[in-house]
């Protein structure tokens, strides 16, 4: 009992905070042994062609602000397209976009998923490089350019932007958690950028090579995640540039964070099956461990690890266990959860305490593991477009 309580803290503190500093540690052996990887300069001579992907659906509430952010974007105009995808959507979204004859429109009425609507996309595509991000999202006006010129290096097959989420002094737990929690994942990113590769891109903005994109199944839920990983199985490196970034609203309140977070943990279940071999740390090397160490022991074991090692550490003590340490950890497990019950508590009266937000979110996002992984095995998760709720 005793042995299986230490293992499973131990695996617990290694996915959220050791493979952090044991990342951090490699990667300065590394740039101590080979120097910081250059970054390279944007020349506009040497930018390749590119095309700007934004896949919408039912989004006229921000379509107009998108198109407005995506014309002021610093790219040289003759090596650049922009192509607005709609289909299924049923507002007036279409419309918006035909309005602006710079932007390339394809809709089908059909809504056949995200996925669906993107590999449509990319077949008309004929740049070298390809951008893809949300149509909720505003990007800063050099992302494309600092995206782009990092294909100048052929060993770079994908480049992921950064992720911000917008919360002001008023953010409830969505804002804060979701906040901090992406502020912790972009330094793991940079890190994981500068020993080798990222593991994965979020669709919010992220950049393929062309030539390398290869299209997944219909029925991929986190088609972004596959689509960049694909690439790095072939031995390209999946680069992160935290100045290109993405900004967007936090989900409206907890409960349209949750509906996001099981979605993603049901396609992290899904691409964890679907990319089995990249588990063989013999084949695969450093990616390999980037890879089980960033995401597979987050969206499989850990979640479940919590209540073990809760349940456990109880038991141990009512064992009448004579090591003090054991009763010690069960009063850090006791306040830590009764801190996120409390967030629950003040979240529900709209109290604001953003240090009681970041337990809360931790509890809410390691459940949504737990749904996301039952949702999957049910077959209850459709890849088509589930839209959350965004703050204005």
């Amino acid at each position: 009992m005793k042995f299986s309580f230490w293992l499973s803290l131990f695996l617990i503190v290694y996915t959220f905070v050791g493979y952090g500093l044991v990342l951090y540690i490699l990667m300065k052996l590394r740039q101590a042994i080979k120097g910081k990887r250059p970054i390279p300069i944007a020349d506009p001579e040497t930018l390749p062609t590119c095309t700007l992907v934004v896949a919408a659906y039912n989004e006229e509430d921000y379509i107009v602000d998108k198109i407005r952010n995506t014309l002021e974007l610093n790219y040289p105009k003759d090596n650049l397209k922009l192509l607005f995808i709609t289909d299924g959507s049923s507002d007036s979204t279409p419309d918006i976009i035909a309005r602006y004859p710079e932007i390339q429109l394809m809709h089908s009425p059909e809504r056949r998923g995200k996925i669906a609507a993107v590999h449509r996309a990319t077949d008309e595509v004929d740049t070298e490089a390809i951008v893809f991000t949300d149509a909720n999202t505003f990007l800063n006006k050099d992302a494309l350019i600092n995206i782009c010129r990092h294909y100048s290096d052929p060993t770079v097959g994908a480049v992921a932007g950064e992720k911000r989420v917008h919360a002001d002094e008023q953010a409830d737990a969505s804002s804060a958690g979701e906040g901090f929690y992406w502020k912790y994942e972009s330094k793991l990113k940079q890190w994981d950028s500068e020993l080798y590769s990222v593991v994965g891109a979020a669709g919010e903005l992220f950049s393929v090579r062309k030539e390398l994109y290869q299209p997944v199944s219909s029925d991929a839920i986190i088609d972004d995640f596959m689509i960049s990983m694909l690439i790095a199985k072939k031995g390209y490196r999946i680069i992160y540039e935290p100045e290109a970034y993405a900004v967007e609203t936090a989900s409206e309140n907890v409960t349209e964070e949750l509906k996001r977070k099981v979605r993603i943990a049901a396609g992290g279940m899904q691409s964890i099956i679907w990319l089995a071999d990249m588990l063989n740390i013999f084949k695969y090397g450093m990616l390999s461990f980037q890879y089980i160490s960033h995401r597979v022991l987050r969206w499989t074991i850990t979640p479940f690890l919590l209540i073990l090692a809760f349940v456990l550490n109880i038991l141990i003590v009512l064992n009448d266990c004579d090591c003090w340490i054991y009763p010690v950890l069960l009063a850090f497990h006791v306040l830590f959860y009764l801190l996120a019950f409390l967030g629950f508590v003040l979240e529900k009266r709209k109290l604001r305490v953003k240090a009681l937000f970041v337990p809360y979110y931790f509890c809410v996002m390691n459940y949504a593991v737990l749904a996301g992984i039952i949702r999957y095995f049910r077959k209850q998760q459709s890849a088509a477009w589930e839209k959350s709720k965004r703050k204005g």
